[in-house]
């Protein structure tokens, strides 16, 4: 790799050619801070926060473009500098919706941190200001344009990441928003609900819809019973939002909190993870042997399903149709644990916890009603879990860790892993691969891990040669089905997941500052904690596991058969755009 010499803010050091000042001043431990940047996703230097001065050029330059050069003499942090940057900030909050008091992302706001580093007046330009109203027309989230300082980061995640773009800037200048086609609102749009742009999103512009005041409702609602269960990825991921490292494994932190809430019953959603994992290896296998539509493609990921409904529509009857972890969990417990506890399922209130905000779209979805009420009364993401934690004075950090209720405690390793891209893949290949061939003892498959776009792999178990495909973020699930399309991929099965990196990193999850985001890989992080919990866990194969064996032999009788058809399956729609 060719190297060049540079000075930055006097430190002399050998950087890659190529590099932009930004990537350079990092080497030298100097943050310049930035707005619009977004590593590797939104790279256009639109909002002038990181100017910085280069020796021989006449203008002050962007740090997040700007190659450096031999013989480079930058300067990242001078009077001219300090005065942009801060005049810069005030033009952008002279148009900004700076009721940061009631806002959700004060306090972990990037606008708000910088402004406060530059010490802004926020008064200081007067004049017109851009009226907007929220457009909470989604299931999933809200839009408030007021709050906008058009970044394009939501843009380019929305257009790069998942390949959708339902979201772009129209008019020029002041008039500039972000808006979906014609002016229509979100839910009119073919949007997914994934939450990548709300993740990248560095104000309050965007925001998972907020259900907490449904959960605390309920709570004190004494006619109701209030259970709450927590999806594998929440295990390696909430504690970060109470500082603590990345990849943090807090399960018993999240039973002793979620119990400290009020919540009647706080279970581990892992273990219907292994109960899908058992419905669907046994539709695999069903219809490898019976000539079935292949490929099985999962139905896990919510965000997934709605992309495939509306952009390959062909592809709706591959589908597997398990609900998922999140729907079979209220349907179990308004089935079979409403009936084993003589409760009648309309005094059930189900919370999931989950990292998706597309989740609160699949809790709305037609036939997920198992007892004749809907499986799933609020799903709340990770940072409403967090915010009630923070509201009822909880020291998440500091609590001892206690066990999930029984009698679904907890579930297999095999359940654990699915919050990562690959997950749901290896787990299913775990159980099938034990049915087909008992003599194949293989625990870790490899093949299917890793930050691969999309990772292909083939196994030949039982006499059967199994082709398999794994991909997450929708432009890869897309590159991935035009290629199965056209015939250039044979596959049995395949695991997508909307979000890149799969649930770990869904658009629930807590947010982290830009410092951490462009800096660290928190994807290979928590994928590393996942697997961890997974070796350290007693069972690690769905079938194996006494709380999913113990539900097969009181209540559904065998995997696929006709009652955990009516309660764990479901069926999905051709929507087109």
């Amino acid at each position: 790799m060719e190297m060049v010499n540079v000075k930055i803010d006097n430190v002399s050091l050998q950087v890659p050619s190529g590099s932009t000042v930004l990537e350079a001043a990092k080497l030298a431990n100097i943050q310049i801070p930035t707005l619009c940047y977004m590593r590797g996703l939104n790279e256009i230097g639109a909002c002038r926060i990181c100017l910085t001065e280069v020796k021989g050029n006449r203008t002050l330059v962007a740090a997040c473009v700007f190659p450096v050069f031999e013989g480079m003499e930058a300067r990242t942090n001078t009077p001219a500098l300090r005065k942009s940057r801060k005049q810069t900030l005030e033009l952008i909050v002279s148009d900004h919706n700076k009721k940061c008091l009631s806002c959700s992302r004060s306090g972990d706001c990037e606008l708000q941190r910088l402004c406060m580093e530059y010490g802004v007046d926020e008064d200081i330009f007067e004049g017109n200001v851009n009226e907007t109203l929220p457009d909470d027309s989604s299931p999933s989230f809200v839009r408030d344009n007021s709050k906008c300082i058009l970044c394009r980061r939501c843009v380019s995640s929305c257009a790069n990441v998942q390949a959708i773009s339902v979201i772009s800037p129209v008019m020029r200048g002041f008039d500039t928003e972000i808006k979906c086609a014609f002016g229509d609102n979100v839910a009119n749009s073919p949007c997914v609900n994934c939450g990548q742009c709300i993740i990248v999103c560095p104000t309050g512009a965007l925001m998972e819809k907020d259900d907490t005041a449904k959960v605390w409702d309920a709570i004190s609602d004494p006619s109701k019973k209030v259970f709450a269960y927590a999806a594998p990825s929440i295990h390696v991921t909430l504690g970060e939002a109470f500082g603590m490292p990345t990849g943090s494994r807090v399960s018993g932190k999240i039973a002793a909190s979620m119990r400290r809430l009020g919540f009647d019953g706080v279970f581990d959603m892992n273990l219907t993870a292994d109960l899908t994992i058992m419905e669907e290896a046994n539709e695999l296998l069903e219809r490898i042997k019976n000539n079935g539509k292949l490929p099985l493609i999962t139905s896990c990921s919510p965000g997934w399903v709605k992309y495939c409904e509306h952009y390959f529509p062909e592809f709706v009857d591959n589908l597997s149709s398990c609900k998922s972890p999140q729907q079979m969990f209220g349907a179990v417990l308004k089935t079979y644990y409403a009936q084993k506890h003589g409760i009648d399922p309309k005094d059930i209130f189900v919370v999931s916890v989950v990292p998706c905000t597309a989740k609160k779209f699949e809790a709305r979805r037609d036939n997920q009603s198992a007892a004749g009420v809907q499986d799933v009364d609020v799903a709340i993401v990770t940072r409403e879990l967090a915010r009630m934690i923070k509201t009822a004075g909880i020291d998440f950090a500091g609590l001892a860790d206690e066990a999930f209720d029984n009698p679904f405690e907890s579930g297999s390793g095999a359940g654990q892993i699915f919050g990562a891209t690959g997950g749901v893949m290896e787990a299913a290949l775990r159980t099938a691969s034990s049915w087909l061939d008992k003599s194949f003892n293989v625990i870790d498959f490899t093949e299917v891990r890793g930050p691969e776009a999309i990772r292909y792999a083939t196994y030949n178990v039982g006499g059967i040669e199994v082709k398999v495909a794994v991909a997450s973020g929708l432009a890869n699930a897309k590159a991935l089905l035009e290629k199965v399309r056209d015939g250039e991929v044979e596959c049995h099965f395949i695991e997508i997941m909307a979000c890149p990196g799969g649930c770990i990193n869904g658009g629930g999850q807590p947010f982290l500052p830009d410092s951490v985001r462009n800096n660290v890989d928190i994807v290979s992080l928590r994928s590393k904690a996942i697997y961890g919990a997974d070796k350290d866990l007693p069972v690690r194969k769905s079938h194996e596991h006494p709380d999913i064996k113990m539900l097969y032999e009181e209540f559904f009788g065998s995997p696929g058969s006709h009652k955990a058809h009516e309660i764990l399956h479901t069926k999905y729609v051709k929507r087109g755009l």
